[in-house]
């Protein structure tokens, strides 16, 4: 199964680079590893990240989101970067996910 998965930060606050980017990527990637799913796409921009995700029909879409939002941004904030408005949330608690394919 594949989703379409859209985050964006608390707040929409810009807070993300290119190397903050990285690194959750690099956290996505683990989360990933660990619960066995795949992550086909990752992009970010400013303030939100898409992801495309592989994932089998055992997991479900919230355990996904809520593994992969919680380790990054405990990753995001072990790293030193400024979450928005200095609160301890890096994401917003809503999500997008969207299922794509053909039939």
């Amino acid at each position: 199964m594949l989703i379409h998965l859209v985050c964006v930060t608390k707040y929409r606050r810009p807070v993300f680079t290119a190397t903050s980017l990285a690194l959750i990527e690099k956290s996505f990637g683990e989360v990933a590893k660990k619960m066995d799913f795949q992550i086909q796409e990752f992009n970010g921009e400013a303030d939100q990240i898409h992801v495309l995700i592989e994932y089998p029909p055992k997991l479900s879409i919230f355990s996904i989101v809520n593994a992969l939002k919680g380790v990054s941004s405990r990753r995001y904030g072990q790293a030193g970067y400024p979450k928005p408005y200095g609160k301890d949330a890096l994401w917003s608690p809503s999500y997008f996910a969207s299922s794509v394919g053909g039939a």
